[in-house]
This record gives C-alpha cells, sequence and structure tokens, in this order.
C-alpha cells in the first residue's frame, strides 16, 4: 500500500498544514501512533477549533493554548474517545470553557460532552461523519478549507502511515469495512489524519486499505479450511511481527476477523485452548513493567486462547 512517511515533526510548536489550519504533534511516538497524535487547530467562521486534543500531558495542552494564544476557542471536536485523542480534554476545556463535542453514544469518557453529534451533525462548519470499526464511536469530519478543498479529518480510520487496528469489542471489523466503503463513495480531495502527514487522493489509499482487510479474511479463511485455530497461533501464522505490541495489535484485527465471519455465519466459535501461546506470556511478563497495561493484556490473554472452525457445511477456499 501507497503509505507516506515524513520527518519527526518539531515539538512544541504549531506547524501551518494549509491556511487556516495548523496542527501541533503530542509527544507520544509509538508503534501505535506514528510521530505522536496530531491536535488540529482550525479556524472557522464562529471561532477557533481545536479536534482531538491529544494524549493526558501537561506540556502538550500547554502547546495548544499557546498556540490557541488568546484567540476565541469556539469548540473541541473529537474523532473517538481513545486516550491518545482524548486525554488532553477535560484540561483543554477547563482552560478555554470551550464545548466539547463527540459521537452521540461514547463509551470511554471521563467527562461529560456538551455536543452530542450524530451522523450528519453540523458543529462551527464541520458535518460529522460517522464512521465505527476502529472504534464504534468514530467520528470523521467535512470541512471546506479557504481554498475550497473538501476536508476530511479522518481521525484513525483512514491514517496515512498505516493502516489502523480493529480491536474488539469496541472496535468492529464489519463496521470498518462499511466505513471504508463509505468514504470511497464520497469526493473528499484530502484527508488530515489523526496520525502522520496529510493525505492526497485519499480514495486510492481507502480502496487499498479495504482490498486489504479482504485479502486477510481470504487468509484467514484457507487457514481455516486446513484446520482449527486459535486466536493467537493464526496471527503468528498469518503476520510476521517482532515487536510484542505489534503481535497483540495482529492478535486483535485476527480476531475482529474472525468474529466478523462467525457473524456471518461462515467461522463457528469452539472450546478455548488450555494453555497460553508463547507470545502471549511475552506480553504478560512485559505488562508487568507497565501497570497501566496489566489489565488490558489480562483480558487480551483471554481472548487470544479463542479458537475457531469453518461452520458445518462450508466449502473449502
Amino acid at each position: 500500500m501507497g503509505f507516506l512517511t515524513e520527518p519527526e515533526p518539531p515539538r512544541h510548536i504549531c506547524l501551518d498544514v494549509l491556511p487556516g489550519i495548523q496542527r501541533v504533534v503530542a509527544a507520544n511516538p509509538g508503534v501505535m501512533t506514528y510521530h505522536g497524535t496530531n491536535s488540529y487547530l482550525v479556524e472557522t467562521a464562529d471561532g477557533l477549533a481545536v479536534i482531538d486534543p491529544g494524549p493526558d500531558d501537561t506540556a502538550h495542552v500547554a502547546d495548544l493554548l499557546v498556540a490557541i494564544a488568546g484567540r476565541e476557542l469556539s469548540v473541541i471536536l473529537l474523532t473517538h474517545t481513545h486516550t491518545d485523542h482524548c486525554g488532553a480534554v477535560p484540561a483543554l476545556a477547563k482552560a478555554t470553557r470551550a464545548p466539547v463535542a463527540v459521537y452521540e453514544v461514547s463509551v470511554n469518557l471521563g467527562f461529560v460532552p456538551d455536543i452530542k453529534l450524530s451522523d450528519g451533525g453540523k458543529v462551527s462548519g464541520f458535518t460529522a461523519v460517522h464512521t465505527p470499526g476502529h472504534a464504534t464511536d468514530h467520528l470523521c469530519f467535512a470541512f471546506k478549507g479557504q481554498a475550497g478543498e473538501r476536508l476530511l479529518f479522518s481521525g484513525d480510520h483512514v491514517m496515512s502511515w498505516s493502516s489502523s487496528i480493529v480491536s474488539p469489542p469496541d472496535g468492529d471489523m464489519g463496521d470498518y469495512y462499511r466505513s471504508l466503503s463509505l468514504l470511497l463513495e464520497r469526493e473528499d480531495d484530502l484527508f488530515l489524519p489523526g496520525h502522520g502527514p496529510m493525505l492526497s487522493e485519499p480514495r486510492i489509499l481507502t480502496a487499498a486499505l479495504l482490498a486489504h482487510r479482504q485479502k486477510r479474511e481470504r487468509a484467514v479463511l484457507m487457514a481455516l479450511a486446513g484446520r482449527e485455530w486459535s486466536v493467537a497461533a493464526l496471527a503468528a501464522d498469518l503476520y510476521a511481527k517482532a515487536d510484542l505490541f505489534l503481535k497483540a495489535a495482529a492478535q486483535r484485527n485476527v480476531l475482529a476477523h474472525l468474529l466478523k465471519l462467525k457473524a456471518e455465519g461462515t467461522v463457528r466459535e469452539l472450546s478455548p485452548e488450555n494453555q497460553d501461546h508463547p507470545d502471549n506470556i511475552a506480553l504478560t511478563a512485559l505488562a508487568v513493567k507497565h501497570e497501566s497495561w496489566r489489565e488490558r493484556v489480562s483480558r487480551m490473554q483471554e481472548d487470544a486462547k479463542r479458537r475457531f472452525g469453518l461452520s458445518a457445511g462450508e466449502a473449502s477456499v
């Protein structure tokens, strides 16, 4: 796929993206976040808007406040409520008294939103586009640029640097397919993602992402035609990942594919494995050093042992 790269952006400064649009890149780089979360500052007819204030990081909030520089902040928009995007919301909202807008059904909030948006909802010149898949509450925001460009702030649904993780239960592969197809029906000129650089000709990458997932689904079915698999073993067989966190992401994606196929009646779930996969034993050992990961890794460990096979009567692929 035609992913983009960029040099590590300068920290603690506001970077011009397009006329009237800037970004501050949070200092939370990683295998899942690239150089960090993009917090966008967008000039609108109602005043300044911030999209995705980023992680709960005092320095990043201070950077945003410097970037706002006395301008009136009319609204804080969230593409979704994963902590690398919404962690800074309480501090920024308190400092600016700006209202916070999120999808109307959001389950991960540590605060009370002011504006609940549905698909097609409008606020400060933005139109919300509900794109579940990566997260059930994921929104993209359509906006017309100062030069008339049809812009889409695409969050983590379509990113220029990598594909997105789809991690059940918050992530749903069937929804992800449908949301990618929805964007293919649109005529946006540019995507501004939650991580990584701006994406021109976005329909090309969007189509490639959907084709990639469909190819992965066929590989899952081919593997199941030969034998029954646990989530962890199948992920290890299909993905060549060395980094433990990427191994974990691969397991989540495989589980999402399997649950989609189960819902469609193609795959059935069996009794789980009795033993942990070596990858999950290593993840558990790593989680001991990262307290915030312990509960999450424990849940992932149980999911990794779930086993699946083709439904009775399914023909081989």
